[in-house]
């Protein structure tokens, strides 16, 4: 896993770093492991004005991105916008706690081995009026975890969509939502205002010990935020809730999706009351149940596995399958 810190505005960041990897004879776009078709192209610039109109910000780092690499900036476009929906990936387990004493949010990211040493975590301190965050990629630009400098957790997992539109893709979001949200109750506004363009789940908790889940696509939103009696959340890669349960494709390989939704909620059923930290790192590390025992030789791995520890502001990772490696905390970031 690469380890980034970036200051600067959007653009100085995007063009710093495009302009240190070509300096080293690293091009991002020979790196990318599908190719960019007119489809990619064609769906990236019809979402371009809802990104104009709610995150231009980010347009700004990807021209930064294509400036210091000296390459076409449709082509960046293409591969960030139009990932996460063509073709969309199906993996990750995701859950949150809040339990009177612990606020936690735990994430494993399962991805390609092949993949894995290109994997990112960075740390984004913005000229700008963005909150500061820090968070875990397999991509760049786009988040899958992270917290900000308000101590706002959020994961994603994704979902496989029965139907796509242009709008902003679930690392795009989840980006959006740790630069510009203070609070779960934000992201869930925010999160009906925006244009969708991808299917996906967001788990969120942030510093005051509210948790929630949310589940979008270009089809619908469902919203879970548990009351006192039920203190958790979870997701991997299926919709659950009566709004958008209709919306889940049949026979598409979503890596043990269900077996893996099963572990988190009969484990948090019976100890997110009283689950800590620890208890946050067992269930990720397979301890309560399946949920990232593959098979590394078919390809497929948890490759990070991270908690956010929000009542005591820390940051636990392992940057590989938390069932082989140790969590260590990370106390670079504060928030």
């Amino acid at each position: 896993m690469y380890h980034e810190r970036f200051t600067g505005s959007h653009y100085e960041i995007g063009y710093r770093w495009g302009s240190l990897l070509a300096k080293h004879g690293k091009f991002i776009l020979k790196q990318i492991p599908f190719s960019v078709t007119k489809e990619r192209i064609a769906y990236a610039e019809a979402s371009i004005p809802v990104y104009q109109d709610y995150f231009p910000e980010i347009l700004e780092e990807i021209q930064g991105i294509a400036d210091g690499q000296g390459t076409k900036n449709e082509l960046f476009r293409a591969v960030l916008i139009s990932m996460y929906s063509m073709p969309p990936e199906e993996h990750c387990s995701c859950f949150a706690v809040s339990n009177g004493e612990a606020i936690i949010l735990g994430r494993n990211s399962d991805f390609l081995t092949e993949l894995e040493e290109k994997n990112m975590n960075v740390i984004y301190r913005l000229s700008s009026d963005s909150y500061d965050f820090t968070g875990n990629t397999t991509a760049f630009v786009e988040m899958e975890d992270g917290v900000n400098e308000k101590g706002l957790a959020v994961g994603l997992t994704s979902v496989y969509p029965i139907r796509i539109q242009p709008g902003m893709n679930a690392g795009m979001l989840l980006r959006f939502f740790l630069e510009r949200c203070c609070t779960v109750d934000e992201v869930i506004q925010w999160t009906k205002r925006l244009p969708i363009g991808s299917a996906q789940t967001f788990t969120i908790a942030d510093a005051k010990g509210k948790i929630a889940l949310i589940e979008c696509c270009a089809d619908g939103i469902g919203v879970v935020c548990p009351q006192d009696e039920h203190s958790f959340v979870c997701a991997t890669n299926r919709f659950h809730t009566k709004e958008l349960e209709q919306h889940n494709k049949s026979g598409v390989d979503d890596w043990f999706a269900e077996a893996r939704y099963q572990t988190m909620k009969k484990t948090l059923e019976e100890k997110s009351k009283s689950m800590d930290w620890s208890g946050a790192e067992r269930l990720l590390s397979g301890k309560d149940g399946f949920i990232c025992q593959y098979d590394r030789k078919t390809g497929r791995d948890t490759v990070w596995s991270v908690v956010y520890d929000l009542a005591n502001h820390s940051i636990y990772r392992t940057e590989g399958n938390p069932s082989r490696w140790q969590y260590k905390a990370d106390k670079r970031f504060l928030f």
